[in-house]
């Protein structure tokens, strides 16, 4: 029995290819990562994902054994109307179809970290939301290649496309303390808002609570006819002296106004602290001239109101809302039970760190009956 060859050496029974057959398999590369709608190194790279994901899906099936085995012969020719396993393969037309339709859907996609990479990831109950929407229907008009949807289960398979072509594929929040020896902390820790770092699930499964991240960036048309638009500009603009003479007296003529236009704000900002700093002293608390020019609104609303009277304390005016809202909610509550029942709301208790205070809601107007107070003052534990 002969062992491997050495490193370096081809197999026994194979040549070394031809530099003519080499170009050729560039060229090949080349024209199906131009159908695929990739560049040629992400090509590569989804080629190299598809051998890994099937290394991976050859070990499960071999870990699993006969077992499998016997589940398959027993469910033979049942497959229809039951959710596919997922096998990745080449990216094909139907599945390309699918993605550009979820690509033009509002899946309120996420910027997430994978790899290094900025990837966009959806969460999955959105896709399928999106796949028995009426727009999936005109999509299927358009396009009748796209799988029909019936029930769950077709509907899960028509999902499946993306993770069976590459195009979009499960992800998970990696841990940051996988790997390591120490234990998790006890508690949570909070999320800082921000980007997640995310990593791919190894089981490619359909869940509506489940997260996908997008491998396929869609048509690169349109990036390329912004790309062209913006060299045409920084050409035009370095071509400037030889613009014709009424062209760059209309240019000349902008740039003033703009220019001034910009000192106009800008001064009009400085104004408005003069003269909240002089109604400060003369008339408290001062008011503001355009007091949301700063806030993070749109520019309509950063003009509305015209003026407005300074908030020397907006939190504390906040918290003073929400307690009153509450109170007059509990005691509309209280009252709606009395008058319903004809008994008297029952009681509502305050702690506080000195004592202990109950008393009763509103009360419907009884002959002879005094609502309970009980009052507790001065404890002995803090």
């Amino acid at each position: 029995m002969q062992g491997p060859p050495p490193p370096g050496q081809m197999p026994p029974g194979m040549r070394m290819p031809t530099p003519e057959e080499i170009a050729a398999m560039k060229r090949q590369i080349e024209i199906d990562a131009e159908k695929a709608g990739m560049t040629v190194p992400q090509f590569i790279e989804h080629i190299k994902a598809q051998q890994m994901a099937r290394m991976q899906a050859q070990q499960q099936a071999a870990q699993q054994g006969g077992h499998q085995h016997q589940h398959d012969h027993q469910h033979q020719g049942g497959g229809q109307g039951q959710p596919q396993p997922i096998v990745p393969g080449p990216p094909n037309p139907v599945a390309i179809a699918l993605a550009t339709f979820l690509r033009s859907q509002p899946l309120k996609p996420r910027t997430v970290i994978l790899n290094g990479e900025r990837k966009d990831m959806f969460r999955v109950k959105r896709a399928l939301r999106a796949l028995q929407s009426p727009a999936y229907e005109k999509a299927r008009k358009k396009n009748p290649a796209l799988p029909e949807i019936t029930d769950r289960a077709s509907l899960e398979n028509t999902f499946k496309l993306l993770p069976m072509s590459m195009l979009a594929l499960r992800v998970n929040k990696s841990d940051p303390h996988e790997g390591h020896d120490h234990a998790p902390p006890p508690k949570k820790a909070k999320r800082v808002k921000g980007l997640w770092t995310v990593k791919i699930e190894p089981q490619q499964e359909a869940q509506d609570d489940m997260y996908y991240v997008w491998l396929w960036e869609g048509s690169q048309f349109m990036r390329k006819v912004y790309a062209a638009l913006a060299l045409l500009v920084i050409f035009a603009i370095v071509c400037y002296p030889l613009w014709p003479l009424k062209m760059r007296e209309g240019v000349y003529y902008l740039s003033w106004g703009f220019l001034c236009f910009l000192g106009l704000f800008f001064a009009m900002a400085i104004f408005r602290v003069i003269l909240f700093c002089v109604t400060y002293f003369v008339l408290k608390p001062g008011f503001w001239l355009f007091p949301n020019l700063w806030e993070d609104v749109s520019v309509i609303d950063s003009f509305k109101p015209v003026w407005a009277w300074h908030d020397t304390n907006p939190q504390k005016k906040k918290k003073k809302s929400k307690s009153s809202s509450a109170a007059a909610g509990s005691a509309s509550a209280q009252a709606t039970f009395s008058a319903t029942t004809g008994q008297p709301a029952p009681a509502t208790a305050t702690t506080t760190t000195t004592g202990v205070s109950i008393a009763t809601g509103p009360q419907p107007h009884q002959r002879g009956y005094t609502a309970p107070r009980v009052e507790e003052i001065g404890t002995d534990e803090e």
